[in-house]
């Protein structure tokens, strides 16, 4: 199993050297890991990678190959941080039920986002035991708006591990997304050709290069002695902030959007990444292992890039309505202010923005919320393709 691990690491791409999987057995043969498979884990990370930007390709890799290698929960054990404590055997998935296009028709909304809390509020205070099946308590497999593995087409996710209908406005569970790896394979270089075409140098700083030209003039006009002349270093400097949606209906275009990441940090020295869920808000993050704990505020970066700087927005912009025009409506968060605000006070600090839109723009038409994003950006939403960065790319430049 360990050697198939060390070439699995070899696959994914990894700079696994054999003296550190030898010390990697070497502390396994000491019993560091304790029979532990989460013991284990952080000592094989902690042996064999060297670069964080590697921590989300390893547990994959380790995922894959330990699958089912679970420590189980001690007695008394915390599962985890939650938002509220709901019994288990409420959220316990016994039966999921399908619905058919026409029962799910069937199904009504409560009608809107301060019914929808309301509600939940009065259903936390009444409720008492677990339900299955049903339309109105929390519980599982049904058409209540809360609960999980049911169909509403507007509700409270809790409890469930990931988006199934993606017709929830609030998810109530703590969930992690992982870093967009901008060290893949690039598919095609015309991504990155297209956003070279932004770039623009210039010479400023410490003159610390030979200006070759300069010199040989220099020492022609010394009537050969040597006059050596020195300028700043060529720089690109175009100031670019990058935003990248991440998680839920993001996991669809992963793969595009690496590509894009990729691009970009090849293409500009001076790029500023940050990550954001569905609608930029009060505050963003560089780390999705640590976007709870280490945010940046949206306000901090407003007051440090100027207007001058580009800033680009990667999102499939799907999400209810809510999230974008109702203080409280994003999904993991209470807003104090509704994301329009965000959006426009981002828009207007940095006139030359777009929104790169992984969603083909004949599919736009059916996401009321693409609708609004695209309407607050004044019209400056693109298609994430090569002709949609290349129009992208020539509103940047203007």
């Amino acid at each position: 199993m360990f050697i198939g691990f060390l070439f699995a690491l070899k696959q994914a791409g990894l700079p696994v050297s054999l003296q550190e999987f030898l010390t990697l057995l070497g502390a396994v043969e000491r019993n560091l890991a304790e029979f532990d498979v989460d013991h284990f884990y952080f000592l094989a990370r902690a042996t064999l990678v060297k670069d964080e930007r590697h921590i989300d390709r390893f547990d994959r890799v380790f995922g894959e190959v330990f699958k089912g290698l679970e420590r189980p929960a001690a007695e008394g054990e915390d599962p985890g941080d939650r938002l509220a404590e709901l019994p288990e055997e409420w959220l316990r998935r016994l039966a999921e039920r399908f619905l058919s296009e026409e029962e799910k028709a069937q199904v009504e909304a409560l009608g809107g986002w301060d019914t929808l809390m309301e509600t939940l509020r009065r259903r936390l205070a009444e409720q008492q035991g677990r339900h299955q099946g049903g339309s109105k308590w929390i519980g599982t497999a049904g058409t209540s708006p809360f609960g999980a593995y049911g169909y509403n087409p507007e509700g409270v996710r809790i409890g469930q591990d990931r988006s199934r209908h993606r017709r929830a406005v609030k998810v109530w569970d703590r969930r992690e997304f992982r870093n967009f790896d901008d060290q893949i394979e690039l598919g095609t270089r015309s991504m990155q050709l297209a956003l070279r075409r932004l770039r623009r140098f210039a010479r400023d700083g410490t003159a610390k290069e030979l200006d070759l030209p300069g010199t040989i003039d220099g020492t022609a006009r010394q009537g050969g002695w040597l006059d050596l002349h020195w300028r700043a270093e060529r720089r690109n400097a175009i100031n670019v902030l990058l935003f990248l949606d991440v998680g839920g209906s993001m996991d669809d275009h992963v793969q595009a959007v690496e590509e894009l990441f990729s691009a970009a940090r090849s293409a500009f020295k001076s790029l500023h990444a940050y990550y954001f869920h569905n609608c930029p808000y009060d505050g963003v993050w560089v780390d999705n292992r640590r976007r709870h704990t280490e945010r940046v505020a949206t306000l901090d970066l407003l007051h440090t890039h100027g207007p001058q700087t580009r800033a680009i927005f990667v999102g499939d912009a799907a999400m209810s309505p809510y999230e974008i025009a109702v203080p409280g409506g994003a999904v993991e968060e209470w807003n104090e202010e509704a994301g329009a605000v965000w959006l426009k006070r981002l828009a207007d600090h940095f006139p030359r923005c777009v929104w790169l839109n992984p969603i083909r723009r004949d599919a736009w038409p059916y996401y009321r919320s693409i609708g609004m994003v695209a309407e607050i950006l004044e019209g400056r939403m693109f298609p994430l393709s090569l002709d949609g960065i290349d129009h992208a790319v020539a509103a940047l430049a203007r």
